[in-house]
Parts: structure tokens; C-alpha cells; sequence
């Protein structure tokens, strides 16, 4: 059962739920709307000839900050990956993201994979943007990027996320994730 606007207000303020700068405005009939950071991790073209994650094969990464002035240009065909403003988590609820419809039709994927946090799991989300279109994409700090959808869950869950060895501390996870590959 995925929470309304109001069990996320009510979560929020019994601190089931954790949103970083919580605007009000943000907040949609069954979801909240969070915003693209202005990190962006690039592969270094070259910097291996192949990816093999079974051998932890990995590219090295090149961050790469913009404004929103700037925006980043993501070209067709190309993944990077980017960071959530807003920190946000709970231990009580499983946190979904989904991207937004809008920026679907225009051939932009927001995650590959990666659209379930954990209870436990308190993060700046990692974004796998990749662009599905002919023609290249402008992402700016700062839009709408994705939403997050809360549901309950049946009974609290045995493991507790931070002791499993996938959670990784500091503001900025998306750097720590790469680093600890």
C-alpha cells in the first residue's frame, strides 16, 4: 500500500520519513517530487578497453559540476551518473523512485536499475541518467528529476541496512559509491 499525501506529512512529522529541505509544494497526491544536484560522475573515455563487473573491471569516472545556468548536455546514447539535492530515507517505509513522465516522453532515463531504497537507507540518490533520444537533453540543478513513492511494509524487516555492507556514509554518495567499487 503506497502512502497518500497526507500519511507522508503525518510520517514526516513523526519522523517516520526523512526529506531534506521538505517543501510542501513538492508534494503530489501519492509521491514527492525531488530535484537533480549539480554533480554529474562521466566515464573517462579510454580509461579501460572494456567493463567486466564479475572481475570489478570499472571505468574511472570524471565529476563534472554545473549551474543551472550551465546546465550539463547529456548526448544521445550516453549514461552519466547524478545526485539527488534532497537527502532523504526512513526506517520504517520502502522508498520507490520513478522518474517523471514528462521528462520520459522525451527519451530521458532516470534509472536503470536502481529504484528501490531500503528501510534504513538514508541517501542522496544516485541517478543513472542515460539519453534515449536522437537529440541531446540540457539537465539543470535543480529541476524535478524523479518522485519518490513511500509504501508500508507488511513487518519490519530483520537486516538492518547499514550493518549489510551496502551503505555507504557521507553527503555525497555517489562519489563514496564509486570510490569503494
Amino acid at each position: 500500500m503506497y502512502l497518500s499525501d497526507k500519511d507522508i506529512r503525518v510520517a514526516l512529522e513523526n519522523g517516520d520519513i526523512t526529506i531534506s529541505d521538505f517543501d510542501k509544494k513538492r508534494l503530489q497526491p501519492a509521491s514527492y517530487d525531488i530535484r537533480l544536484g549539480e554533480k554529474f560522475l562521466v566515464v573517462r573515455p579510454y580509461s579501460i578497453p572494456n567493463i567486466d563487473p564479475v572481475n570489478k573491471i570499472l571505468p574511472e569516472y570524471e565529476e563534472i559540476v554545473v549551474t543551472p545556468e550551465q546546465g550539463f548536455i547529456l548526448r544521445p546514447g550516453v549514461t552519466v551518473l547524478g545526485t539527488s539535492v534532497e537527502k532523504f530515507g526512513s526506517e520504517k517505509y520502502l522508498i520507490q523512485l520513478s522518474g517523471k513522465s514528462s521528462l520520459a516522453r522525451i527519451g530521458l532515463i532516470v534509472h536503470n536499475t536502481a529504484w528501490l531504497i531500503n528501510p534504513g537507507h538514508y541517501l542522496n540518490i544516485t541517478f543513472e541518467l542515460a539519453n534515449m533520444n536522437s537529440v541531446p537533453i540540457i539537465l539543470r540543478p535543480g529541476m524535478d528529476i524523479a518522485q519518490l513513492l513511500f509504501s508500508e511494509m507488511t513487518s519490519p524487516p530483520e537486516q538492518d541496512y547499514r550493518k549489510t555492507g551496502r551503505y555507504w556514509e557521507g553527503a555525497d554518495n555517489l562519489i563514496w559509491y564509486v570510490e569503494k567499487q
